[in-house]
C-alpha cells in the first residue's frame, strides 16, 4: 500500500487572466488518514480539489492518486474515489432513497447498497421522505451517501460543514470520523476553520494565496505550536535582567518587561531564580501560548 493516497508535485494553476491561483503546491494526504486543507476563502482550496479530481485541466505539475498518475489513469482513479465539491447536488422532488436508485445505477453497483449507505450516514428513516424536506445537514450527508455508492477508497469533501446550524456541523464530523474509522475512508477535506479540523483532522496542510505554508500531522502542528509558547517577565530593570540571562533566549524587550523563549517549566523556574539572585525585583512571570487559531492566522500572515 502507497504510504501516501494522493500526491502533488510542483502544481502551478493560473487562470486566463494571468492571476496565479496555485504555486508549486506539494501536497501529500497520507493513506489512512483525515487530511485537513485549511486555508481562507479564494486561498486556492477548490481549484486544488478540482485538479485532483481532473475537472480542471492540469497546466502544470503532476498528480498521482494511489500511486496512480492522473493523466494516464484516470478513469481506473476515479472508480476509487468519492467526492462532494461545493453544493450538494440531487433531485429535490425525489425522495433520498429515489436519488441514490438514479446514481447507483450510474455507479452500475449493487442495489443493496443503498440501504448500506443509508444506514452509514444515518437516513434510514427518512429513506422515503422527499430531498426537499430535508434539513441542510441531512442533504449534506444525503450527498455523502451518494459519494459513498462505489464504496470508494478516497473521499474528497469541499467545505461539508459550510452554513450548517451546530447540530449539523457536529453530525458532519462525527459521520467524517466515523468513515475514517469505522469504514477505513482515507478523507480529505478543506475547511477555512481551523477550530473544527482540529477537531477531527489527523493531519494538516495549510494553503494561503496558492502557496502550501504547513505540512504535517497535528502532532507536529502542536509542535510548532508550542514552540511559539512565550514567557514574560516584567522586572524593575530590564537592562540588568537581560545580562543576567544570557544562556536564556531573549526575544523581545519592551519597557519594564521582555519575552524569552519557553523551554520547561523548570528553565522557568531557573531563569526567575536567576534574577532574584542578582538583585532584579521580579513583578510577574507569566506563560503565553498562542492557540491553534492564533498560529494559524500567524502563519498566513507571514
Amino acid at each position: 500500500m502507497n504510504s501516501f493516497m494522493i500526491e502533488t508535485q510542483r502544481l502551478d494553476f493560473t487562470f486566463r487572466s494571468g492571476q496565479p491561483i496555485l504555486q508549486q503546491l506539494d501536497l501529500q494526504v497520507p493513506t489512512g488518514s483525515i487530511y485537513g486543507f485549511l486555508g481562507p476563502n479564494g486561498a486556492g482550496k477548490t481549484t486544488t480539489l478540482r485538479l485532483i479530481l481532473g475537472l480542471l485541466k492540469l497546466q502544470k505539475g503532476s498528480i498521482r492518486i494511489f500511486g496512480e498518475n492522473l493523466q494516464t489513469n484516470r478513469i481506473s482513479i476515479l472508480n476509487k474515489l468519492g467526492a462532494l465539491i461545493e453544493q450538494p447536488s440531487f433531485y429535490l422532488h425525489l425522495t433520498g432513497k429515489e436519488n441514490l436508485e438514479l446514481f447507483r445505477l450510474t455507479f452500475q453497483c449493487a442495489k443493496s447498497r443503498i440501504d448500506d449507505v443509508l444506514k452509514i450516514v444515518g437516513l434510514t428513516d427518512a429513506a422515503h421522505k422527499k430531498a426537499s424536506a430535508y434539513s441542510l445537514g441531512m442533504k449534506q450527508r444525503l450527498a455523502i451517501a451518494i459519494a459513498l455508492l462505489n464504496d470508494p477508497q478516497l473521499l474528497i469533501l469541499d467545505e461539508p460543514t459550510n452554513g450548517l446550524d451546530p447540530s449539523g456541523i457536529i453530525e458532519t464530523r462525527e459521520l467524517i470520523i466515523k468513515l475514517n474509522k469505522e469504514e477505513g475512508k482515507t478523507i480529505l477535506v478543506s475547511s477555512h476553520l481551523l477550530s473544527e479540523m482540529e477537531k477531527m483532522a489527523t493531519h494538516i496542510g495549510i494553503i494561503h494565496k496558492g502557496k502550501l505554508l504547513f505540512q504535517g500531522s497535528m502532532g507536529e502542528l502542536r509542535t510548532l505550536q508550542a514552540s511559539n509558547t512565550q514567557v514574560t517577565v516584567e522586572v524593575n530593570d530590564t537592562v540588568r535582567a537581560v545580562q543576567l540571562l544570557a544562556g536564556f533566549p531573549v526575544q523581545h524587550v519592551n519597557g519594564q518587561g521582555f519575552s524569552v523563549g519557553f523551554e520547561s517549566r523548570a528553565r522557568t523556574a531557573a531563569l526567575n531564580k536567576a534574577l532574584v539572585e542578582g538583585g532584579v525585583e521580579v513583578y510577574q512571570v507569566s506563560v503565553e501560548q498562542h492557540d491553534l487559531e492564533n498560529l494559524f492566522v500567524q502563519i498566513t500572515n507571514q
